[in-house]
């Protein structure tokens, strides 16, 4: 068993994927094999998460999540707790593989209930798993999730938080809020982005003796996507110079916007580009900026943009989109963002411009919040999050580049690449600025070198990390984490 964290890199499989894997285990094992493995681990987890506790409330549903639940209660009913089973299934009507399990459960002595005890010290939710996908929680189930989360217990799912759609992480209008989940032969993308990450509270992963690389299916079934993990840490050669880390230009900054542009300028500076260039779209040329004397001010309409990486539209307003189709036509790199974002979203030639980069094969990194990639979509900002891996990767082909959707479990995609769902990350990135810093920070991985999709994966991951080790004082804001961008 594993218990997942933001460092591995790990697979991810859709419910289309992982019933493919079940099925194919269970063609080799013999009957109710795979459920007897289920139920153990699942038992194992709580004894391990609640070793005090007495009273178990386990929640069944009809199907096989319910069996791997009944199969859970007859062994913790064997090491002395005193499980209470809530059953929506008949044994008359479930799937073989249950209906073995709710008599080995009757044969243990586990007390099969019609209505959940008012008081336990645990509560297992194994009502629908991945099964919430074909239909939503109603009647007694919806009930039976509103206890679970008033309840002060903690709750560990199985396989998936009930409600929780496994492919999206969209949450149904009754879902259970888990502390754990213990994900079974795969893990789920939609426990990852989304509602996902809140649902789902500690995830852990347990293969049940099947596991994924030496299994021949893994041939012919390919990661839905991967949870991104920790970036490799390349030591800087000494024969180097600041020509060798590029150079990033930060365009935005209208009227009264001015820091937003600053704070991608800081963000590149501190990311480790090895020139910072501002065009301020506010008719001002700083002379200097006395806190950061490193970054240079360029008159916006003196530049040249061949060779730059610019990271454009940080707070800018509608002047962006003067200087836009020149960055989009010429600019070696380019990280757009924001307002850039909103006019390219409602100018059809700008969109040309946009897609026409790939035929240069220029890089191209597009980082839109959910609103803002649903003007590019052409639809609202609830459809993008009912389908955020879906989302990207429209937005990826549409625009023949890389996307970087940013939020709960933000997610990268590029064409011909398997989208990457990023793990790091909290809600103090919930503040004015965070957004530019991560612009600015894949705006100096693009002026390195590295290949887009890589830049922007590698970015946000170390932009999440930073609000994870943020300290709980001072506050985070955007000034302080541009300060600590690192590569």
């Amino acid at each position: 068993m594993l218990k997942i964290d933001s460092r591995t890199r790990q697979p991810l499989y859709g419910v289309a994927a992982s019933r493919r894997m079940e099925h194919t285990a269970q063609a080799t094992l013999p009957p109710h094999v795979l459920m007897q493995r289920a139920g153990l681990v699942v038992a194992r987890l709580a004894l391990a998460l609640a070793p005090h506790a007495r009273h178990v409330w386990i929640a069944c549903g009809p199907g096989n999540n319910g069996g791997d639940g009944l199969e859970a209660a007859m062994h913790l009913q064997r090491w002395g707790k005193a499980p209470v089973v809530t059953w929506l299934g008949s044994a008359d009507k479930a799937p073989p593989d249950a209906a073995a399990s709710c008599q080995r459960a009757a044969e243990a002595g586990v007390t099969f209930a019609a209505t959940p005890p008012h008081d336990f010290d645990l509560c297992i939710d194994a009502l629908l798993g991945i099964g919430a996908d074909q239909r939503a929680p109603e009647g007694r189930m919806a009930h039976w999730i509103r206890l679970m989360n008033a309840g002060t217990s903690p709750v560990l799912a199985v396989d998936l938080p009930t409600g929780l759609h496994a492919d999206t992480g969209a949450a149904a209008q009754h879902s259970v809020n888990a502390s754990h989940t213990l994900s079974l032969l795969t893990l789920k993308p939609g426990l990852f982005t989304a509602q996902g990450r809140d649902a789902a509270g500690t995830i852990w992963l347990d293969e049940l003796n099947v596991g994924h690389n030496p299994s021949a299916h893994q041939e012919t079934i390919a990661p839905s996507a991967w949870l991104a993990g920790a970036p490799a840490t390349a030591a800087r050669r000494h024969a180097s110079h600041k020509g060798s880390y590029g150079d990033v230009l930060v365009v935005g900054g209208a009227p009264g916007m001015t820091g937003a542009a600053l704070l991608a300028a800081s963000a590149a500076l501190h990311a480790g580009a090895g020139r910072v260039l501002v065009g301020l779209l506010d008719g001002r040329t700083l002379a200097v900026d006395a806190h950061q004397p490193e970054l240079m001010f360029r008159a916006v309409d003196a530049l040249d943009f061949k060779g730059l990486t610019v990271v454009c539209g940080c707070g800018g307003g509608d002047a962006i989109r003067e200087p836009l189709p020149r960055m989009l036509s010429t600019a070696a790199g380019i990280v757009i963002d924001a307002d850039a974002i909103n006019a390219i979203a409602s100018d059809q030639q700008l969109q040309t411009l946009l897609i026409a980069r790939a035929t240069h094969l220029t890089a191209t990194v597009l980082t839109p919040h959910p609103l803002e990639a649903a003007r590019l979509l052409g639809c609202t900002a609830a459809e993008v999050q009912h389908d955020r891996l879906a989302a990207a990767q429209q937005l990826a082909q549409r625009f023949d580049c890389s996307v970087a959707l940013k939020g709960s479990g933000s997610v990268i995609a590029a064409p011909g690449q398997t989208p990457v769902i990023n793990p790091t990350g909290n809600a103090r990135l919930a503040t004015a600025g965070t957004g530019d810093v991560l612009a600015g920070m894949i705006g100096a991985g693009l002026a390195t070198g590295v290949p887009a999709f890589q830049a922007a994966c590698e970015a946000v991951y170390r932009h999440g990390l930073m609000a994870d080790d943020w300290p709980r004082q001072p506050p985070l804001t955007a000034s302080a984490l541009s300060r600590s961008a690192r590569t």
